[in-house]
């Protein structure tokens, strides 16, 4: 169910990539991919027998000319131009306004375009707008001068949103007329003269392939032709375009080669005229395609946030995104397919990060919702093992542990409820942070009652050996509580631990408003009685056989005998645990022969000893001040029974008024001592 809603926002933020695409909010960021597209393809070498003319900055100069320069020139340009035997000439110049001098000026271009044969002059669209109408103008050169040309063509292009010229028109409607672009005009005339041509597409626009930026084809000063510096041949069998490239007629434009400087308009002719004649023109995929990729993109961002973990899915986003931009310049290089990559890759970033930011979102109301029952350490392990692990209801094996306080009942009895309460809530705390340490995970509270559940949710090879391990650690904090409550209000309490080791239905249960981790079965039942038992023997913590069979060997322990539990026909064998861990020494019996002087912070005192081992002492008769934890200080008493000794060590557990003590950092002569002291005692 996680996995469905996480991969219901990348349905979310698919529609809305598709959204965006719709309305073209898109469109200047896939204009700007399409030029990095162009660059990264790089230029090509024009194979079109293309060259231009151009009126240029030197061309002013050397005339000594202004502008528009005498129509006569022009004509003499296409004279000399013509006289080479060209393929065809292209005028991207406008002469749809009277020579300023006078009507010989316009006859004698006029006469030039007519003997030439094979010109195909310039004409304007443009939009008219004045109040209360619009209308749209064609503007073509003078009659007089278009008579003998061989076409008349619009040359006015499409700019796009960014201001860069991309598509070339080839076919214009104006009322119940169409005309021919320039490009178009110039394309028939190289069929007609022999030059192999792709038929014209049936759009009525197209995208421009690029040969490069500027330059990408010849350029022959305007001075120099008229001037009859051209070397002869220069244009034969060639498709000759005239045009402006001085920016101070600003007839220049951006484009996806000249992103840092723009392109003179004619030789954006140049490059269309290219892709005309031999069918080269970048084809868009249309719109519905880069929907749907951006939409199986989003869902594929957010699947990958829902299966995998979160490095794995990074990294699987990162080279999904990758091969999306790969796919996009081998379409275009290999191609001339435009993909418009740029929605399916915001569709993946914004499906994965929806995905992220929702399943972050989700899991700290989870994290908050289970930090009562499991530790941060626990936490992070479920959310590691998101898909691995499960908190439904499973059967597994688990130790369960019950620990209750002994006369808090009777101390609550004498204080104020909302100190019962701060007393509680201090105790559950600390009983809290113990059981997480060692990987427990609270099952639940019952007033003053605690139960922990090991090896579950996360495996724990040893999670009885952990069980025993945080009943010794809740005995000696309960005794630090103990102590603080005791100086304040004058009453001790102490606690008893039952753990029993077997399989239970473990998972989250309840109702659908109220769901809790927790185990069921006979194995917490078993865990419940035997809590209560330490209440009728002398242990206060209590395991069954088979949390025994799990840790024999790892801690002291003490048979008990065998007990029955209700609602079982088979009795239980019950085990008492004294101390921490298993003798490491051999030991001697003294059957309180010895003495010792303990010291520790509640004062000092004479004990006897019941044994004695290099690895610690078992006594008799120490004060109950001196509870498991406690840091002591043991010293041999001078009666000649014991070996000379002086040695830190602890509290580890008590029974009774017998209690064991762990040596801590015992000094080798000292240890030699009691060693030699054991073997000799046992001869």
């Amino acid at each position: 169910m996680t996995a469905i809603r996480t991969v219901r926002w990348g349905v979310v933020t698919g529609l809305v990539t598709v959204a965006l695409v719709a309305v073209g909010a898109l469109e200047p960021v896939e204009l700007a991919t399409l030029n990095r597209l162009f660059e990264l393809r790089g230029a090509r070498v024009p194979v079109t027998p293309i060259i231009i003319v151009t009126i240029d900055e030197d061309s002013f100069d050397e005339l000594d000319l202004p502008w528009p320069f005498p129509r006569a020139l022009h004509a003499k340009l296409i004279e000399t131009i013509a006289a080479d035997g060209p393929i065809a000439i292209g005028v991207d110049v406008l002469f749809s306004e009277p020579s300023p001098r006078g009507p010989g000026d316009d006859e004698a271009l006029g006469e030039a375009v007519a003997r030439a044969g094979r010109v195909v002059l310039a004409a304007a669209v443009t939009l008219v707008s004045e109040p209360g109408y619009t209308k749209v103008d064609f503007n073509q050169p003078l009659p007089v001068i278009r008579r003998g040309a061989a076409a008349v063509g619009p040359v006015s292009v499409p700019v796009d949103p960014d201001g860069s010229l991309r598509r070339v028109l080839l076919r214009y409607s104006l009322g119940d007329r169409v005309f021919a672009s320039f490009d178009a005009q110039l394309h028939g005339l190289a069929k007609a003269a022999g030059i192999r041509a792709a038929p014209l597409p049936a759009s009525p626009e197209t995208l421009v392939n690029f040969r490069g930026g500027p330059r990408s084809y010849p350029w022959i000063p305007y001075h120099r032709v008229v001037r009859g510096e051209v070397p002869p041949a220069t244009f034969r069998d060639r498709i000759v375009l005239v045009g402006t490239t001085s920016a101070i007629l600003q007839d220049v434009y951006s484009t996806p080669f000249a992103a840092a400087r723009t392109m003179p308009g004619v030789e954006f002719h140049a490059n269309a005229l290219e892709t005309l004649l031999l069918g080269i023109a970048v084809r868009e995929a249309p719109r519905w395609v880069s929907a749907v990729l951006a939409l199986a993109a989003a869902l594929a961002g957010a699947a990958l946030v829902a299966r995998l973990r979160a490095l794995r899915a990074l990294a699987a986003a990162a080279l999904l995104g990758t091969a999306v931009a790969a796919g996009a310049v081998v379409a275009f290089a290999g191609w001339d397919v435009w993909c418009r990559p740029v929605a399916p890759t915001l569709a993946l970033v914004l499906g994965y990060g929806t995905a992220v930011v929702a399943d972050f979102v989700r899991e700290q109301r989870e994290r908050s919702r289970l930090s009562r029952f499991f530790s941060p350490s626990v936490l992070a392990e479920i959310v590691r093992q998101r898909g691995e692990l499960t908190l439904e209801s499973h059967r597994r094996m688990v130790t369960v542990l019950f620990s209750d306080i002994r006369g808090f009942t009777a101390l609550s009895e004498r204080v104020a409820p909302e100190l019962v309460v701060e007393m509680l809530r201090e105790y559950l705390g600390e009983m809290t942070e113990v059981i997480f340490h060692h990987g427990g995970t609270v099952d639940k509270y019952v007033g003053d009652c605690v139960m922990a559940l090991y090896n579950a949710p996360i495996d724990d090879p040893e999670h009885a050996i952990n069980a025993v391990r945080t009943a010794l650690a809740l005995q000696e904090r309960t005794f630090a509580v103990s102590a603080r409550w005791e100086s304040r209000l004058g009453s001790s309490v102490r606690n008893g631990v039952g753990i029993n080791t077997g399989e239970a239905l473990v998972g989250t249960m309840g109702a659908r408003q109220r769901l809790e981790y927790t185990a069921i079965g006979d194995v917490v039942n078993i865990a419940a009685h035997l809590e209560a038992l330490t209440k009728e023997y002398p242990a206060t913590i209590i395991i069954s056989e088979s949390t025994y069979e799990a840790v024999k060997g790892r801690f002291l322990v003490r048979r008990l005998g065998t007990v029955g539990v209700k609602g079982r026909v088979l009795p239980v064998r019950i085990w008492g645990v004294l101390a921490r861990d298993m003798r490491r020494h051999p030991r001697t019996g003294l059957g309180a022969a010895g003495a010792v002087t303990v010291s520790g912070a509640p004062g000092s005192g004479t004990v006897r000893v019941r044994d004695l081992g290099a690895g610690g002492i078992a006594v008799l008769g120490l004060p109950e001040t001196f509870g498991p934890g406690m840091s002591v200080r043991v010293q041999s008493a001078d009666d000649a029974v014991l070996p000379p000794l002086v040695v830190e060590g602890a509290v580890v557990w008590r029974d009774g008024n017998t209690a064991g003590i762990a040596f801590e950092g015992v000094p080798p002569e000292t240890e030699t001592r009691i060693t030699e002291f054991v073997r000799r005692k046992s001869l």
